[in-house]
């Protein structure tokens, strides 16, 4: 029988405020640093943390402003991110680690690892933001039964990005619909408590707002399109090994978009899971976890061989 880990869940102060994770796993092995996006928070990592436990030191942070991490008050902009989760990782002592990520968790990772490739042992990601053209390419689909959807998608966040305060802030609508909406099963009232539970005010809901406005689409914001421009060009030349899972149909990247992207990248198995749209997590758990752990350990099955 395995061993089976606890999921502890711990609070540290960050640059004046506080930040949550949830950790388990052996102590001496890698660290897997597990990257969330928006809305929700480390939690939706909860039902694959133990399945990759006994190959990695699992770490997964609530990202400033989401789950139980602290709402400074602060822009909540994606560079804002970035120092948060920067003096996290120093706090924590975290010297190199697995990335494993999805939606604005693999901007941060990606983000990361262009500027500190020493730091990565591989990248696991889905769903995953990059600069965007246009907004046809924004829940970019090849399939004619799906345009109309895209489409619909497409609107909304455009009103995010024009008028979010009445729907994000009052409506709470990224959490009431676009999480459910971005999941193939229900979620149970149990699960749906948890995520509702960081946002209970229009001032609380301030972070989840400013990551649509964050999006790098037509090239603005002008900073956050170049950051990830550059994140980008980084992981095209790197050759850490990486893991892209995609559903079908996805939602920011197609099956047919993402077999596309993982040709084009050094050492990038795809892993084809079944019914899924953005928050794969929730979906496919199990598959995605046993995953990352089979990965994992055939990396650090080799990696002996390849530092000899």
């Amino acid at each position: 029988m395995s061993k089976q880990f606890e999921i502890d869940i711990r609070n540290a102060p960050v640059l004046g405020s506080t930040m949550a994770w949830r950790e388990t796993g052996a102590q001496d092995a890698p660290f897997a640093l597990f990257l969330h996006g928006n809305p929700t928070s480390s939690y939706i990592w909860r039902n694959i943390l133990p399945l990759v436990a006994p190959v990695a030191h699992c770490v997964a942070p609530d990202l400033i402003g989401f789950g139980q991490s602290g709402k400074p008050d602060i822009a909540y902009r994606f560079a804002d991110h970035v120092r948060y989760l920067d003096a996290f990782i120093e706090e924590r002592g975290i010297v190199s680690a697995y990335l494993v990520a999805q939606d604005w968790g693999t901007a941060l990772a990606l983000h990361l690892a262009a500027r500190r490739p020493g730091f990565v042992r591989g990248l696991a990601f889905m769903e995953f933001i990059r600069p965007m053209p246009t907004w046809q390419d924004f829940h970019h689909t090849e399939l004619a039964e799906e345009q109309a959807p895209a489409e619909a998608a497409r609107a909304v966040f455009r009103k995010f990005r024009s008028r979010g305060e009445a729907m994000i802030l009052e409506a709470n609508a990224f959490v009431e619909r676009v999480l459910p909406g971005g999941i193939v099963r229900k979620l149970g009232d149990d699960e749906m408590a948890v995520y509702r539970a960081p946002f209970p005010t229009p001032q609380t809901r301030r972070p989840v707002l400013a990551l649509p406005r964050e999006l790098p689409i037509e090239g603005e914001p002008a900073d956050v399109d170049r950051m990830l421009q550059t994140a980008h060009a980084a992981l095209a030349v790197s050759s850490y090994p990486k893991l892209l899972f995609t559903g079908a149909p996805g939602a920011l990247v197609s099956p047919e978009f993402a077999e596309r992207f993982a040709a084009s990248l050094q050492h990038c198995a795809l892993v084809r899971l079944e019914s899924g749209l953005h928050f794969l997590q929730e979906d496919h758990p199990d598959a995605i976890g046993r995953s990352v752990a089979g990965w994992i350990a055939g990396i650090e099955a080799v990696r002996p061989q390849l530092a000899a």
